[in-house]
């Protein structure tokens, strides 16, 4: 009897269990995290004729709708408090407020601006646990807007972008579900045609929660916002179009030439004609082939073009690659594409981009607007990149996430070095045994934002570098999302600090190495080149020492330079409670018992609306290009070092200039 008591208990309790996870939402669900959501593919847009597309602004196309601006919206502090049925197209949200999309709930008045270093957004509320999540201070935010679907558009294909949400984002139309989307730097896709009729109105619900089950890999150095951030609009395909593009270029015969490789993957466009055309920045055409899709849509084109114009960051010259779909009707759409010819590989201890080992001097760089918060427009982006220019960085590490698509079109147009980040940090749980390195229920989630973070951006010259990921601790996911890369793109060098000297990693790229390690470590046998992912924290008064680390990048050639923590001081611009003046924000500095680390968010080379700190005239000296050496003041002469790797210096101007007591005396160009 005993043993039968014993048996059905047991058996309740099992069933107990596997119905209570049979009823797990799935944003507490790792093993879900994108359902409805196209199959991530390059960052292009598809134009409906040669002429839009070499214009290359999709806002002209009739095929492209943008969804941004004011929508009504509703926020609670709570999760369990959001609307039911708020998708419905007959809801009443008159009540609701006007909301900015793209646009940040803690930016826009709901909320308390949280800024973290290392643990969560959570951490004074309850203990990490992954995956749960509380629903208590779980802001949710509930979105709705009608738009008319172009008539125009029918019989194409009709998707919905969301270029990022944090945590997540649920997304209805007219009333029905179409899909769900964690990671909160990737774009989100759905494909809404049966859900519309083309001519007809259309209401477009969504909802983004604070938290899921994915927040415990978003556990980043920056201020913890939630909304959307980046670009969200509507656009339409043919039924037959082409899905993704995949270019590769290579150097060969010494470097001197180019080869051009592309992937082309359309099922749905058998019996079509595909044209490529390759032209040069003057608008020449220097390559062209034309074939007929067959079977199951894939496609791979090769070439050799003779001596092209290399990319690199010192000379970005782009060419453009058009390819164009067409039938016995004319032109179905064309995508252009900006290639740059440049080679990456790992060779004696060193990297070497087109058969040179250049020098990274390189800044890690958030995506932070004092105004906008992750909403960055186009022009802070160039803004950066001109500071960046003007402090002699060459490189770029998208700390610690995928960026905006656009910035890096704009690293391959102004010529900057960038080391690709995926998605993931948890560094709140620490490295050692409640790592989700070695959690097999985040294995997924590491695998699968890896593999989007390249197939979106892989066809960018200026990547040169993939990580994996940042702070996580080493395990099984992160080898196996280092295969995943290589199967994915074996044309990059792939690294990931954690893996230190031994594992899966092509770069030993450690964080805060001191001077004495760097030249122990340059000393010795290690095949792989070594550069910081972090040093010389940028922090305060700063900049000490970091002299004596470009004297070793410059005297050991495996020692090819780092990325400075980091660029910008995260401060967002605020109000004090004390003076009534405007202050830049840390994160204690709004909520009754906030999580913060108080000013450590300002690290940055400049200051929040851009102004350089004063450190980064250190950085700018120690990391120039030009050297004088030799000065002889009796002969008049000097010798001038060239740092750079690919270009004379024909387009720098000299001055010499001699004061007797602060006065010139003698000055020639």
């Amino acid at each position: 009897m005993l043993k039968r008591i014993s048996f059905t208990l047991g058996a309740f309790l099992l069933l107990s269990v596997v119905g209570a996870w049979a009823q797990t939402p799935r944003w507490l669900d790792p093993q879900v995290n994108r359902v409805g959501v196209e199959k991530s593919r390059s960052h292009f847009f598809a134009y409906e004729s040669q002429a839009k597309a070499e214009k290359g602004d999709k806002a002209s196309s009739g095929r492209f709708l943008s969804m941004e601006g004011k929508w009504k919206f509703l926020f609670v502090k709570d999760h369990n408090m959001a609307p039911k049925g708020f998708e419905a197209v007959g809801y009443d949200d008159s009540n609701w407020e006007d909301f900015p999309v793209p646009g940040l709930f803690e930016m826009n008045g709901h909320g308390d601006r949280t800024y973290k270093n290392i643990g969560y957004a959570w951490a004074t509320q309850f203990k990490s646990n992954p995956p749960y999540v509380e629903e208590k201070n779980n802001y949710t935010g509930s979105y709705r807007r009608t738009f008319t679907i172009p008539a125009q558009w029918k019989g194409n294909k009709i998707y919905v972008h969301v270029g990022s949400a944090t945590s997540n984002l649920t997304l209805w139309v007219n009333g029905k579900e179409v899909g769900y989307s964690e990671d909160s730097k990737m774009a989100a896709e759905f494909d809404i045609t049966k859900f519309v009729k083309p001519g007809e109105k259309a209401v477009i619900a969504m909802q983004v929660m604070r938290w899921c089950d994915g927040s415990y890999g978003e556990d980043q150095d920056f201020w913890r916002f939630t909304g959307i951030a980046r670009e969200v609009y509507m656009y339409a395909r043919p039924a037959a179009h082409i899905q993704d593009l995949h270019i590769t270029t290579d150097l060969t015969n010494s470097y001197t030439d180019g080869s051009l490789l592309v992937k082309v993957n359309a099922p749905q466009a058998a019996g079509k004609t595909l044209t490529m055309s390759l032209t040069d920045a003057e608008g020449k055409q220097v390559w062209q082939s034309s074939e007929t899709i067959k079977g199951n849509g894939a496609l791979v084109v090769k070439t050799q073009v003779d001596k092209p114009q290399k990319w690199s960051a010192e000379t970005p010259y782009l060419y453009t690659l058009m390819t164009t779909l067409s039938d016995k009707d004319g032109v179905i759409e064309v995508i252009p594409q900006r290639v740059g010819f440049r080679s990456v590989e790992r060779v004696n201890k060193q990297i070497l981009v087109n058969g040179q080992p250049v020098l990274f001097k390189g800044a890690n760089r958030h995506e932070m607007d004092p105004d906008g918060g992750y909403v960055i427009s186009i022009e802070r982006m160039k803004e950066d990149i001109a500071m960046l220019k003007k402090l002699n960085f060459n490189a770029v590490r998208t700390c610690h996430y995928p960026d905006d698509p656009r910035w890096y079109d704009l690293c391959d147009e102004y010529g900057l070095y960038l080391v690709a980040e995926a998605n993931f940090e948890s560094h709140g749980m620490g490295y050692g045994g409640r790592r989700l390195a070695q959690d097999i229920r985040y294995k997924k989630t590491i695998v699968e934002r890896n593999e989007n973070n390249v197939l979106v951006q892989k066809n960018h010259p200026s990547i040169i570098f993939w990580s994996l990921g940042n702070e996580s601790g080493s395990g099984d996911n992160f080898d196996a999302a280092f295969d995943a890369v290589k199967a994915l793109d074996s044309s990059r060098v792939v690294q990931y600090e954690q893996m230190g000297t031994e594992g899966k990693t092509e770069v030993f790229c450690p964080m805060y190495y001191d001077h004495q390690g760097c030249e122990r470590y340059c000393q010795g046998n290690n095949p792989r080149p070594l550069i910081q992912c972090e040093y010389s924290h940028a922090m305060g008064n700063s900049g000490g020492g970091f002299k004596e680390y470009w004297e070793l990048i410059r005297k050991y050639p495996n020692f090819q330079g780092g990325f400075i923590w980091d660029f910008i001081d995260q401060g967002v611009r605020g109000v004090s409670k004390r003076t009534g003046k405007q202050i830049w924000m840390y994160g204690g500095d709004e909520g009754r018992y906030p999580a913060s680390d108080h000013n450590f968010n300002c690290n940055g080379v400049i200051q929040p609306d851009r102004t350089p700190n004063p450190h980064a005239y250190e950085f700018r000296y120690y990391q120039q290009n030009y050297w004088i050496k030799n000065f002889d003041l009796k002969n008049g002469t000097a010798e001038v070092y060239n740092e750079d790797f690919f270009r004379t210096m024909d387009n720098i101007e000299g001055l010499v200039e001699i004061l007797v007591d602060g006065k010139p005396v003698f000055t020639q160009t």
